[in-house]
């Protein structure tokens, strides 16, 4: 294979949702066609009339199939739609002007964990190689947060996990600590688990609805958290934090996003009272880059139930922004050795709200000292290890092998 080779990527997110895996996806697809690979995106779509649409997303072109709707619905409703949705993308491909391509790999993108039977179908009848881009280990991390127990879902789930797992010929995960989970799936001939480091493309700052500069929180630095507000990230920590620095008129703390716990978590604020504390609803993507140019540090949170690892978007982002990171994460989550080498923040282990404080003004002081450098080196590691460039490259190695 060469550079004339024909990309299939399906997923379940692409812009214009707004959504972290919808941009990497979008950085993904865009540095597979700038590397001279042609690409298309087959992406589930519940808004269309009819069957397909066929577009061009900024040169990339996009299949959206009709599919039953996922977001923003009832477990039940979902897990239904999920399972339904491989099955009605295929048969709207099949009725599309793509229904004969044929494609020399297939890559799809996890989570959703349903993709492997469209992923299946694509490879069979292009007898080409998969590549599953894997960032989260679903039903594995429900498990751990409490919001499954060893019944006839989560059966049902693994089941459509291990299945995910058979189709793929390479699993990206996001890493190391996440590998030796595939152990016994890597020993068949064939298969190979690697290390896929998330991604996230250097973006212009551009305009951003939200202005810290008129906002409550003017004159201060900020601490930002921007993104998914759920279960699975324990966000209460953070809040405990507002609290214990309530006092410190220099400090302010702004969170972005939606979620599940978005709406506890403002009401929680106004009752304790942080004046400290300012909550916007979700902006697009385009306008972080503008937003974290207010800002001081990035907020990481993840709950410390989670057994399995990752490396969330949102870092990286605060990374190409040239924010330091104050994360609260599980025991042994690979980032905490990524923050502490690399020396672009503080990172805690142990859940207290006495060692995120000390962490926080010891990033305040950093920033006083060195703020250049602290920028610098925060733009460097984005680049040296969470670009596009490298992520595509190692995809189409594995499609390649």
């Amino acid at each position: 294979m060469n550079n004339s080779m024909r990309i299939v990527l399906a997923a379940d997110v692409f812009p214009p949702l707004r959504s972290s895996g919808a941009v990497l996806l979008k950085d993904l697809s865009l540095e597979i066609l700038r590397q001279g690979y042609e690409v298309t995106v087959l992406v589930s779509s519940s808004e269309l009339d009819g069957p397909w649409q066929l577009e061009s997303f900024e040169g990339v072109e996009v299949l959206r199939l009709k599919a039953p709707r996922t977001k923003d619905v009832g477990y039940v409703r979902r897990a239904l739609a999920e399972l339904w949705m491989p099955v009605a993308m295929w048969r709207n491909l099949q009725r599309s002007p793509l229904r004969s391509r044929q494609w020399d790999g297939v890559v799809w993108y996890s989570p959703t964990i349903f993709l492997g039977l469209l992923a299946w179908a694509l490879k069979r009848r292009s007898r080409c190689r998969g590549y599953l881009v894997l960032r989260d280990i679903f039903p594995e991390w429900a498990l751990d947060m409490g919001l499954m127990r060893r019944g006839l879902p989560y059966l049902f789930f693994k089941a459509v996990e291990r299945f995910q797992y058979r189709v793929a010929d390479v699993i990206g995960v996001q890493t190391h600590s996440a590998v030796a989970y595939f152990d016994n799936w890597a020993r068949r001939p064939g298969r190979r688990v690697e290390v896929l480091q998330n991604w996230l493309a250097d973006a212009p700052v551009r305009h951003c609805s939200i202005s810290v500069a008129n906002s409550s929180l003017a004159g201060r630095r900020i601490f930002v958290y921007a993104g998914n507000m759920g279960v699975a990230q324990g966000l209460d920590l953070l809040l405990d934090l507002a609290e214990v620095l309530r006092h410190r008129s220099d400090m302010g703390f702004l969170f972005v996003g939606r979620g599940s716990e978005a709406v506890r978590l403002r009401d929680a604020a106004a009752r304790r009272g942080l004046m400290n504390v300012q909550f916007y609803d979700e902006i697009d993507p385009a306008e972080i880059p503008a937003l974290y140019a207010q800002c001081h540090v990035g907020l990481v949170a993840l709950d410390p139930r989670h057994r399995t690892h990752n490396i969330p978007g949102k870092f990286l982002s605060y990374m190409w922004a040239g924010l330091p990171a104050l994360a609260s994460v599980n025991p042994g989550n690979d980032l905490v050795s990524v923050i502490r080498q690399a020396g672009v923040g503080r990172a805690c282990e142990d859940r207290s709200v006495t060692s995120l404080q000390q962490g926080a003004e010891e990033l305040l002081k950093m920033i006083e000292v060195d703020g250049a450098g602290v920028r610098t080196r925060c733009r460097q590691l984005a680049a040296d290890l969470f670009s596009p460039e490298a992520a595509v490259r190692q995809i189409v190695a594995g499609l390649q092998a």
